[in-house]
């Protein structure tokens, strides 16, 4: 019943289903450990022939209402949380990769991940191909190698605000047999659902639009269970795995092997799960998920249609307006809106930039996105500066670039704000 419900009734009501007498709310089991009758229940937990909670760690009563609710946004199997988005991405490909193979992964990618592609998964032995993801079909498919295990890309590019062309890059993982993983946080599950256009593994920084409130730092990764890993080239599923006994886990677990295997394995050993007070707090940002991104979107693109007739700015990034080269595919894949994050050239340079954002009274200069409250950023100097120059570039990152995301206040605030700011840069 629940998978037929509206995003926006799933976004309230799913996840969690109280009994009589039991709390309305989702509550938070502050525990580390649960308790048993008998010795052979414990057993059947660790020789994963019961599906009931056993440490925190791995699972927690409160974390997987978050989880059965996010699954259920996105339309997947299920959903593992973490204790934040770069564990996310993290997991979602160390589930599936083992030193000596490779990623493809688009170009245009938030900072940090960028940085953990470039960087820290190469000293684990991955290499990571990076491709312009306007780059033809052919062309993305020459970066595969015999090798390759998983295609990487943003649902929007961040800060780049590029739209991925989704049937273009599912027909690449399909091709090539491997799973297309999607970083979704800029969109949500209400503006895009990826597995809905051939993604197979979805993940999110929970700590941007999902929490909502800039409370918490968390991330979650989502099983479309709709990718055949029997095919021959992920043993890691379908191989015994000897710290449980010999279990194959497309055998066992079938369209849940992947996020089974992520949770009892990969959190099992690198612990980087979420506390329950924070997934508490990522459920209920998703109570009003729906209510902020119609806002968020809405104020966006009245800010990006004010910035594009402003004499203090020369270009204005947002995938609403028309003549932005994502258009159709926002028109597409985003129908709902196309988030609350812009960016924009301000004249001047980094100079004009950094008193821009100095000059901002309501719109408060903070590392982060996805608030209710509008925020800016300069990503040159900050988010993107550990990359080299041609990396910021491929990544959409300019000198002149500046960051808003805009919240839910009233658009004339945040437009007022805006215009005396760039008045007196």
């Amino acid at each position: 019943m629940k998978e037929s419900w509206k995003i926006e009734t799933q976004a309230i009501q799913g996840g969690y289903s109280p009994e009589a007498t039991q709390p309305r709310i989702l509550p938070i089991i502050q525990s580390t450990t649960f308790k048993y009758d008998s010795a052979e229940h414990v057993a059947k937990l660790f020789d994963l022939d019961a599906a009931d909670h056993m440490y925190s760690r791995i699972s927690n009563p409160t974390t997987a209402g978050f989880e059965g609710k996010i699954a259920l946004m996105e339309g997947g199997v299920a959903a593992l949380a973490t204790s934040a988005g770069q564990a996310a991405s993290t997991l979602a490909i160390l589930n599936i990769c083992r030193s000596g193979q490779h990623v493809v992964a688009a170009s245009t990618l938030y900072g940090g991940t960028y940085s953990l592609f470039a960087n820290t998964l190469p000293k684990m032995g991955i290499e990571v191909t990076f491709i312009d993801p306007n780059a033809s079909a052919e062309q993305i498919k020459a970066a595969f190698r015999a090798e390759t295990r998983a295609l990487f890309a943003e649902t929007i590019g961040n800060p780049g605000l590029n739209i991925l062309d989704f049937e273009k890059f599912a027909a690449v993982a399909k091709a090539k047999q491997v799973p297309l993983i999607i970083d979704n946080t800029f969109a949500t599950p209400f503006l895009c659902r990826p597995l809905e256009h051939g993604a197979n593994i979805v993940v999110h920084s929970a700590t941007k639009y999902i929490d909502g409130h800039a409370t918490s730092v968390g991330g979650v990764i989502v099983d479309g269970g709709n990718f055949d890993w029997s095919n021959g080239r992920f043993p890691e599923l379908t191989e015994p795995d000897p710290s449980y006994h010999g279990l194959r886990y497309v055998e066992k677990f079938g369209p849940l092997a992947y996020i089974v295997k992520a949770r009892v394995q990969l959190m099992r050993d690198l612990g980087t799960c979420p506390a329950p007070m924070n997934s508490f707090l990522f459920n209920l940002g998703l109570e009003t998920l729906p209510l902020r991104m119609e806002r968020h979107s809405e104020n966006a693109l009245k800010l990006a249609r004010f910035l594009a007739q402003h004499p203090k700015v020369s270009w204005v990034n947002y995938p609403g307006l028309e003549n932005h080269p994502s258009y159709q595919l926002a028109k597409r894949y985003l129908p709902k809106g196309c988030s609350g994050v812009l960016t924009f050239g301000i004249k001047g340079g980094v100079e004009s930039g950094a008193k821009f954002m100095e000059n901002c009274r309501l719109v408060a200069l903070v590392v982060h996105v996805g608030d209710a409250r509008s925020c800016t950023l300069h990503p040159a100097s900050t988010t993107h500066r550990q990359l080299t120059e041609q990396q910021q570039s491929a990544s959409g990152v300019t000198p002149d670039l500046i960051r808003i995301s805009v919240g839910i206040e009233h658009i004339d605030d945040i437009i007022a704000d805006v215009d005396q700011a760039l008045l007196n840069s």
